[in-house]
């Protein structure tokens, strides 16, 4: 029986399996029990036993794995970033590696993962686009207590899927600093064939350029007002001081530190203007973004002085493209070839051929491509704005593409959605109709910069209810001017077409006046976050809580 919820629901807290951690939706997870003795034995979560996230429900359909088989140690730490052509400055990153370090596991392993958090700030790390369990996705006040200064949290979990995927804080706004890396799943059964494999990421970059941070970059949107996600706590906003000092936070590093005091808030201007009103695209209906950022990069390099990738003639390489930006989406193209789509957010597709693509922030495609002989330019354009990214694929002698390269393929045949892709056979969702249809819309504007859902900002208090089993239909309305990336934690979805059996993702671009429609199975208890994955966006509150009940 289908039940349509055309309006969002405030549910009594009783009602959720989530309830106790509703009181912990609220952002304040009052009841926390002490470091060290959580329930399943991992520091940091609300003493909230029999509920979620981590209560009996979560565990029935996610276990803790009892013997992980991959251990990794990742810390989180103040450290200079070079970027190319001698241009160095203090950022945060994972191990100081920008990007950091991939994690791999394959299909079915356990991810067993301590994080060390030597950040002036508390942090968390969320695995994008993984179905983990819901006490390891790391949304801080939501699924867990934000990992403080000096402390550590343990994330334990199997990676069900395999695919491409990456890791980032969901705290605030630091994922625009350089705090992100691949999680790449293998597939023991692989199917493809191919010589090498190229993990492409791509960045926005303003991460202490001149004195810039992206906390001061909300700020300058926001007006002064405060942000409305998950960069607040009740007490304040999190980590106040955390970015200003360049011998901790950002700023030109000249290897002594400023020795400047920490500022009273990590909302204060701190850096140049940063915003523009000129960047615009007819691929994606109109106004593309707000920042003007001063560099773009691939695997955190400039264009002036990219990173090479080595192959001869005629091999067979899969590049694993992955948007790590902040606010831009890219237009990608590899000079000379054209490109074979076979994964879309991890998931298998029927392989669709096409000469460039867009990529919205932190969407994942998988391509595969045939070198040819020669040097050849892999070019990121940052869409709409003026910049990019390239790196090079060399099979061959020759110089360097220059920075300002423009492959012709970035102007014929562009991928600007997944819509045209069908999920390959594997992957195809179960034809059957759904029991619930949840709608949500995309409210807010870019003047007032006041973005929610529903025309609301963020509440945690709102929770839009599915029972587990149900296939839920869910339809997120765009009533804004601008484009969205819709991100859903703990699921994948199916686009829904004609054939209502569409490409299976977990982000999803949604354009002016149009919307989204996807199906997915209600099959991981907890609460999970729905957002809008422009950074800036959701952290002035286009984002909402589903939530499952008992």
């Amino acid at each position: 029986m289908r039940t349509d919820h055309t309006s969002q629901t405030s549910l009594s807290r009783r009602a959720v399996l989530g309830a106790g951690i509703a009181a912990a939706g609220s952002g304040i997870l009052a009841a926390c029990s002490p470091a060290g003795s959580r329930d399943g034995g991992q520091p940091g979560a609300p003493a909230l036993p029999g509920t979620a996230p981590h209560g009996t429900e979560v565990g029935g359909a996610r276990p803790t794995p009892v013997e992980p088989l991959r251990k990794h140690t990742l810390r989180a730490t103040p450290s200079p970033v070079e970027l190319g052509a001698g241009r160095t400055f203090r950022s945060w990153t994972y191990e100081g590696l920008l990007p950091g370090r991939e994690v791999r596991v394959t299909s079915g392993e356990t991810v067993a993962l301590t994080l060390a958090n030597h950040l002036p700030e508390a942090t968390t790390v969320h695995w994008h686009g993984i179905a983990l369990r819901n006490d390891m996705d790391g949304v801080p006040g939501v699924t867990q207590r934000p990992v403080e200064p000096g402390e550590t949290f343990d994330y334990r979990f199997t990676a069900p899927h395999p695919g491409t995927y990456w890791f980032h804080p969901h705290m605030g706004v630091q994922v625009d600093r350089g705090l992100y890396a691949p999680l790449i799943v293998d597939d023991p059964k692989e199917p493809l064939e191919y010589d090498h494999e190229w993990i492409v990421m791509l960045d926005d970059w303003v991460d202490g350029v001149d004195g810039s941070t992206p906390d001061d970059v909300l700020h300058q949107l926001r007006k002064g007002k405060p942000p409305m996600g998950h960069g607040n706590r009740p007490e304040g906003p999190v980590g106040v001081g955390g970015g200003a000092l360049a011998d901790a936070g950002s700023g030109p590093d000249d290897g002594k530190g400023s020795g400047r005091a920490p500022s009273p808030s990590p909302y204060r201007r701190t850096g140049p203007k940063r915003l523009t009103s000129d960047a615009t695209s007819k691929l994606l209906g109109g106004h593309t973004g707000h920042i003007a950022y001063p560099y773009y990069l691939i695997n955190g390099r400039t264009a002036d002085d990219p990173t090479q990738f080595t192959a001869k003639p005629g091999d067979r390489i899969r590049l694993r493209i992955i948007n790590a930006g902040g606010e831009t989406p890219f237009r990608v193209a590899l000079g000379g070839h054209r490109m074979t789509i076979t994964h879309s957010d991890g998931f298998p597709v029927q392989q669709y051929t096409t000469d460039a693509l867009v990529i919205g922030m932190a969407e994942r495609y998988d391509v595969l491509i045939t070198a040819q002989s020669g040097v050849f330019p892999l070019v990121a354009l940052a869409e709409g704005k003026r910049g990019r990214a390239m790196a090079v694929l060399r099979t061959g002698a020759g110089a360097l593409p220059k920075a300002s390269a423009h492959p012709a393929e970035l102007d014929r045949e562009v991928l600007v959605s997944a819509r045209r892709l069908k999920p390959d056979e594997s992957v195809a969702m179960e034809r059957r109709g759904y029991d619930r249809k949840l709608r949500v819309k995309l409210t807010g504007g870019m003047k007032a910069y006041d973005w929610g859902i529903d025309h609301e900002p963020y509440n945690p208090d709102t929770l839009h209810e599915v029972e587990r089993g149900e296939r839920v239909r869910l339809v997120v309305i765009n009533a804004t001017h601008m484009w969205h990336p819709v991100h859903l934690h703990g699921h994948t979805f199916s686009l829904a077409g004609v054939d209502s059996n569409g490409a299976r993702k977990d982000t999803s671009i949604v354009l002016p006046h149009n919307k989204l429609v996807a199906d997915f199975d209600a099959d991981n208890p907890g609460l999970w976050m729905l957002h809008c994955h422009n950074i800036y966006h959701s952290e002035s509150g286009m984002m909402t809580t589903l939530a499952y009940r008992r």
